[in-house]
Formats: C-alpha cells, sequence, structure tokens
C-alpha cells in the first residue's frame, strides 16, 4: 500500500458512497493515503441508478488503500448503530475521518407531505449522523484529534417574498429543513468538543453538483451556471477532513473554501 500523500495513514468513514459525492470523496481520499470504510444499503447496482459500493471498493483498491464496503440501512436505528465499530474493526483501527454524506431527498408539496415520509428524510439527515457522531468521539477524543464533517445543503436557507414560481419550490422544504437541523447541531456539537481537538463542521455546495442521484431528481430544471464540478464539492469537502482544531462549528461552501 501507498504510505505517501495528504491523507496517508489515516481512517475514513464515508457514508451514501455508492455513487456521487459520497463515492468520489471515498475515492479521492484513498487517491491521497487514506484507507476507507463506505456504506450504503446495497453492495451491488441500484436498478435505476449508475454505480454500487463494489465498484467503489474497487476503485479505492486501485488506489492501493484498503476499501471497506458496509452494507447498512441508515434509516434504522439498529442496522446503523454498527458502522463505526464494524469500520474500526475492518480497518485495523478508530476511524479518524467520518463524513455523513448520505442523504434522503424527497421532494413534493408540504400541503400533502405524508408523516412517514417526513420522519425517513430526518432520520438520514439529522438522525444519523449525530448517531456516527457520537459513535465515532470516544475514540477521536482519547486520540485529541478527529474530523466529522456532514454534508448540508443551500437549501436550509430561508427563501424571502415575493417567492419565485420555480420548479422545486416549497417541494424542498422538508428537505432543506432537515439540512438546518444538521447545521444547527453541527455547530453545537463543535461548540461542545471545542478545545477537544476534534473539528465538526458542514460543507455544502454552492450551485448544484451533477451526480447521479441529483440529476435524478432536478435534472434539466436548472440552468448550466448553477452547477459546480463534482471536483470542487470534493476538493471543498477535503479542506474539513484536515483543517486546523480552530476550524470547527461552521456552515462552509464548498466553492468558499476554494476560494473561487
Amino acid at each position: 500500500m501507498s504510505g505517501d500523500g495528504r491523507f496517508a495513514g489515516r481512517r475514513a468513514l464515508v457514508t451514501g458512497a455508492s455513487r456521487g459525492i459520497g463515492a468520489a470523496l471515498a475515492v479521492e481520499l484513498a487517491r491521497q493515503g487514506a484507507d476507507v470504510a463506505i456504506t450504503a444499503r446495497t453492495l451491488d447496482a441500484h436498478p435505476t441508478l449508475p454505480g454500487s459500493l463494489r465498484e467503489t471498493a474497487s476503485a479505492i483498491e486501485a488506489h492501493g488503500r484498503r476499501a471497506l464496503p458496509l452494507v447498512a440501512d441508515l434509516t434504522d436505528a439498529d442496522d446503523r448503530a454498527g458502522i463505526v465499530a464494524d469500520a474500526a474493526a475492518g480497518l485495523g483501527g478508530p476511524v479518524e475521518i467520518l463524513v455523513n454524506n448520505a442523504a434522503a431527498a424527497i421532494y413534493q408539496p408540504l400541503v400533502d407531505f405524508p408523516l412517514k415520509r417526513r420522519r425517513l428524510v430526518f432520520e438520514v439527515n439529522v438522525h444519523a449522523p449525530l448517531d456516527l457522531a457520537q459513535a465515532a468521539l470516544p475514540a477521536m477524543l482519547a486520540a485529541g484529534e478527529g474530523w466529522i464533517v456532514n454534508v448540508s445543503s443551500g437549501s436550509a436557507t430561508h427563501r424571502s417574498a415575493p417567492f419565485p414560481t420555480t420548479a422545486l419550490g416549497s417541494t424542498i422544504g422538508v428537505y432543506g429543513a432537515s439540512k438546518a437541523a444538521l447545521n444547527r447541531l453541527t455547530n453545537a456539537l463543535a461548540e461542545e468538543l471545542w478545545g477537544s481537538g476534534v473539528r465538526v463542521n458542514t460543507v455544502e455546495p454552492r450551485n448544484a453538483v451533477h451526480s447521479e442521484g441529483a440529476d435524478l431528481l432536478v435534472g434539466g430544471e436548472l440552468p448550466a451556471d448553477l452547477y459546480e464540478t463534482m471536483a470542487d464539492m470534493v476538493a471543498g469537502t477535503l479542506v474539513l477532513c484536515d483543517c486546523p482544531p480552530e476550524t470547527s462549528g461552521g456552515t462552509h461552501v464548498s466553492l468558499d473554501l476554494l476560494g473561487k
């Protein structure tokens, strides 16, 4: 295995890593020296979307790093409870970098948004990241350092009247509310851990990122200049995966972190 690179010798866990931002980030962490545990609901290909945990694992191993696919359903508290421990066991040591990238994005009008779906969105986007952070924290605190990065969204920001009559409109409200909750919990956890060496931040794209899931949801609805590259989103996220202790508690924008 290669021993050089920005993340040489680090152990990372990335959720939602079968495709999109999660897969690209996991592979880039490996390219820069990390061993990476990856998780998603299934090991093999999705029936309608390209990409799989197995493919991401192969791409990680192509860089000479250890890949550990972990199949888990983040909507199930019992199923996700063992992810961090399994990652540590499989990688040969505690998780040092946790990236909570997985998200449930269900877009529909609020006037008839079912409670079951609201609960699912918050289970994946709010409760799962906090549960995984809580599981990773004891080892991070014992080591005196660690990096927790929660992937958020600009949809967390309030919109102002007069409201545009876009296709998304209020249909993104539950998803945005879950990301606003994630931002606040991230900030509060960072304050609680201040001085411990554990950094906790969120990162969001300035513009939409072309990924398989995002394109399925909003593909064709946004003009080209409202997208940013996958490479920029990944690079911005990586800034927070090795940031100094004083960089904690922020809601960061990918392109801002890159000075773009």
